[in-house]
């Protein structure tokens, strides 16, 4: 199950992708990274998909990794008489706390938090900002407001409001329930949505401990504000591209894409492309030319993986999808322009003895090409500043945790192994040049790099290069 390609897949399990053989065949097909979603199905559904995947990992014998994603906040009107109405351009609409049935004058909006944020002037975008409403005045309960951009609207349609930071903790009930099940069955990472600023990283932190990895969803525009931050305080990041299109005007959002990657990668954390990549996969075999582009351009940008939706979950062709964005992917990286481009926004390493080591495995790369760089690691830290540096070489990971192994599944260029911690560089020598001929990227005579921290077993003190060559 070597991998050729850097960038990996995501691809998210549902209702057309549940069984093992749909999963595996997924699997095999290119996924590196499973997404449970927990905005759908109940706990025995993931808890079986769960088991599934580790019971497929150890079929084929490489780690996978799990990503719970949680729901957030979802911010809805209630009801509507009879299901549906219109709002007209330049009528009158009021939004407010009485739980009666709305109608084409006013509607119910249960939450306090969005009238206490309020200023005049703010527009409110409704199912997904089809409809857009002008707030002329306000209070604690109630926003008397224009309708700018009319249209249908129905029971129980979403609200966003650009610009403007809500009083809300990322994690409602919900999610504080469904992430102590998650934690509980032993996921990977956990995908955060909703975030605004960095305490909302904080906040998730405090719960997971080192748990899980956090991945921080980045779908509000308060988050680009604080970008860095919020970065340099999660494990991963996520373009999450769906809400981020409903709260920016269209033409930024690739912007934004590239901004966040830029800043994902010089952080040295793993970054994921996600919404819409494949969407006319979801019943069409083969995709559209622009959703190729869009794949192809989240690659040539350095991201780490790029994620499946409805694609993979509910669409009638998530192995054609998972085939497809393995080929975009491999293609991409077959380009010399590709490498070019890495090369070209590479960041600076900061002055430490693990960002010097990574440094230099990045130019003893280029002027030796050896097979691989064997990465040893407990947790997880030695790999991901390999991976920043995007070095020629694949990455071979050995790890005696096997949680860090699955974790780093969706780290760019990294090959994951579960295996005993070395006892001492020339164990580690020998050791490293038996995992790369046994997984396929060394033969005997090749040189291979090995990085580590010595003394072994702890974070963050990589100190180690050796050049090393495979015996005969």
């Amino acid at each position: 199950m070597r991998r050729f390609r850097r960038s990996r897949i995501l691809a998210t399990l549902g209702p057309a992708s549940s069984t093992k053989e749909q999963i595996r065949a997924l699997a095999e097909a290119g996924a590196d990274v499973f997404r449970l979603n927990f905005s759908h199905g109940s706990h025995a559904d993931h808890a079986e998909r769960y088991r599934t995947i580790r019971e497929v990992e150890a079929d084929i014998g490489r780690p996978i990794g799990i990503l719970m994603d949680l729901q957030g906040p979802k911010l809805r009107i209630g009801k509507i008489a009879g299901g549906k109405t219109t709002l007209v351009e330049g009528s009158r609409f009021r939004l407010d706390l009485d739980k009666a049935e709305g109608d084409a004058g006013r509607a119910n909006l249960p939450h306090p938090e969005i009238f206490a944020a309020l200023q005049v002037g703010t527009h409110l975008l409704l199912d997904d900002g089809k409809l857009c409403l002008r707030v002329d005045a306000f209070g604690p309960d109630f926003a008397e407001t224009t309708v700018l951009v009319g249209g249908a609207l129905s029971d129980r349609k979403g609200v966003n409001v650009p610009g403007v930071m809500l009083p809300i903790s990322p994690l409602t009930d919900k999610d504080r329930s469904d992430l102590a099940f998650g934690l509980e069955l032993g996921v990977d990472w956990v995908a955060l949505s909703f975030v605004q600023r960095p305490e909302d990283i904080e906040e998730a932190r405090w719960l997971i401990g080192d748990r899980a990895w956090i991945m921080a969803k980045l779908e509000k525009p308060q988050a680009i504000e604080h970008l860095d931050r919020i970065v340099a305080l999660a494990d991963g990041v996520m373009v999450a591209r769906g809400d981020l299109g409903v709260e920016l005007p269209p033409q930024q959002v690739p912007v934004i894409q590239r901004r966040i990657v830029r800043a994902a990668r010089a952080a040295g954390r793993p970054v994921v492309v996600a919404t819409q990549m494949l969407e006319s996969m979801i019943q069409s075999p083969v995709p559209t030319r622009a959703e190729a582009s869009d794949v192809a351009t989240a690659i040539y940008e350095g991201a780490d993986a790029v994620m499946l939706s409805a694609e993979s979950a509910s669409g009638q062709f998530p192995v054609e999808a998972v085939t497809i964005m393995d080929r975009i992917i491999s293609e991409v990286e077959f380009d010399p322009a590709w490498r070019i481009g890495l090369d070209a926004s590479h960041s600076a390493a900061e002055a430490t003895t693990p960002d010097a080591i990574c440094c230099a495995l990045r130019r003893v790369a280029e002027l030796l090409a050896p097979a691989a760089t064997i990465a040893y690691t407990v947790s997880g830290f030695s790999c991901l500043r390999a991976s920043r540096e995007r070095p020629k070489t694949p990455i071979v990971a050995l790890t005696p945790r096997t949680e860090t192994a699955r974790r780093l599944a969706l780290a760019w260029g990294v090959h994951p192994v579960a295996f005993q911690e070395a006892a001492n560089l020339e164990t580690m020598v020998v050791d490293a040049g038996r995992v790369a001929v046994q997984h396929g990227f060394a033969a005997p005579g090749d040189d291979v790099i090995v990085i580590a921290g010595l003394p072994s077993g702890h974070s963050g003190s990589t100190n180690l290069l050796h050049v090393a060559r495979v015996p005969d």
